[in-house]
């Protein structure tokens, strides 16, 4: 291994967990206001629609699918399935969410370029996210067809190892990927990179989707209509309310003379 390696694959992943974790911090305490996903869905609706669900579905499963793949030790699940086995299945899963991120993201990238309000009103950031995310979505589909010249699972093994030995703060980790191809290598690399900018990005709303589990445990809320607390007024301060009118009665023309005094 040379310096770089060294460099990219065993001191980079802690420079970009440390910008996550503190970054993030620091953001939601300092600039909450920007804690949002800045949606332009009032520009353009429908391309939007298609390309931001087509675009989660398929991040969301590849996120918890590489998690829980690569955090996962081999002796937990060997005794229920191979490596090869599950080398397989992340083949076959991965690669229908690798497409259905790809093209949600694919959609929203030509949508953001293509209208030119939408341009007008992007961040650079909104951009480079973008193509970071449409690179990496496209090396993750290209290193398929390399997993596929080995279905014994040896190096799905040796990535996970590296990924574990980083997070448990383990030596040696670099070392493991003496043989991996540079397509690995650059999906590795951009991914760490993602971690890198996420602080300055919208993706900061990732965090409030995670929080929105406390939502179950929460207690109820309790909701009054504004009808039921305005306060009543006593029935003495209560106007009176008006006599039915009558219409006049009807004189007899000799009484109005005699009060008069007027002769008929």
């Amino acid at each position: 291994m040379n310096a770089l390696d060294n460099f990219l694959f065993g001191i980079y992943p802690y420079i970009c967990l440390s910008v996550f974790f503190i970054g993030s911090l620091i953001r939601f305490d300092r600039d909450q206001y920007t804690w949002k996903s800045d949606s332009s869905q009032l520009l353009r609706a429908g391309q939007l629609r298609w390309g931001s669900n087509l675009f989660h579905v398929g991040v969301l499963f590849l996120f918890f699918g590489h998690s829980v793949g690569m955090l996962t030790p081999h002796f937990l699940y060997e005794p229920f399935i191979g490596a090869g086995s599950k080398q397989l299945m992340a083949m076959i899963s991965g690669g229908v969410a690798g497409l259905l991120g790809f093209a949600g993201v694919t959609i929203l990238l030509h949508r953001r370029l293509g209208d030119e309000r939408i341009r007008v009103n992007s961040r650079t950031s909104d951009i480079v996210l973008l193509v970071l995310l449409w690179l990496q979505l496209a090396l993750g589909l290209a290193t398929i067809p390399l997993s596929a010249q080995h279905l014994d699972g040896s190096m799905m093994v040796l990535l996970a190892e590296w990924a574990q030995r980083i997070v448990t703060f383990r030596g040696g980790a670099v070392e493991l990927l003496d043989g991996a191809s540079w397509v690995f290598k650059a999906h590795m690399f951009l991914g760490m990179s993602i971690f890198l900018i996420f602080p300055f990005t919208r993706l900061v709303h990732v965090w409030s989707g995670f929080a929105t589990v406390g939502y179950v445990f929460r207690p109820y809320q309790v909701v009054r209509s504004r009808r039921a607390l305005a306060p009543r007024k006593p029935a003495s301060a209560a106007a009176p309310s008006a006599a039915p009118h009558s219409p006049p009665k009807a004189v007899p023309a000799g009484s109005v003379a005699k009060s008069t005094g007027v002769a008929r």
